[in-house]
């Protein structure tokens, strides 16, 4: 299974921001994609279910998993209705730039998990 993420760069202008970079992110999507867009309002993993939860995606015939990180200012509509999971890091809220960094070392620790590896030190 391959994963992607795809993260927003600066846009500060809040008019612009939300619609133009969901219209982005959604015309790099395929119908076939599995999106889990990044929302403080999504669900909460630890480390093991969200293990659990990328290593049943192959059985369940997934090829492609792509995660989304939205701009400063969230998700579109559109973007939030196109998301088939939406994922909260934590409940507190973290710039979205350290929303990549935390994304990549949790992918990292299911990566671990997964084969059954010491992941907290």
């Amino acid at each position: 299974m391959h994963v992607r993420v795809i993260a927003v760069g600066k846009v500060r202008e809040r008019y612009l921001a939300v619609r133009a970079e969901g219209d982005a992110i959604l015309a790099l999507l395929q119908p076939s994609d599995l999106v889990w867009l990044l929302d403080g309002r999504g669900e909460l993993f630890d480390s093991e279910e969200l293990a659990r939860r990328l290593e049943r995606l192959p059985h369940e015939g997934i090829a492609r998993l792509t995660l989304v990180i939205a701009g400063t200012y969230g998700a579109s509509d559109a973007l939030l209705a196109r998301a088939n999971v939406r994922w909260s890091l934590s409940p507190l809220t973290f710039l979205h730039e350290w929303a990549r960094a935390l994304v990549l070392e949790q992918l990292y620790r299911a990566a671990k998990i997964a084969r059954d590896e010491p992941y907290h030190h």
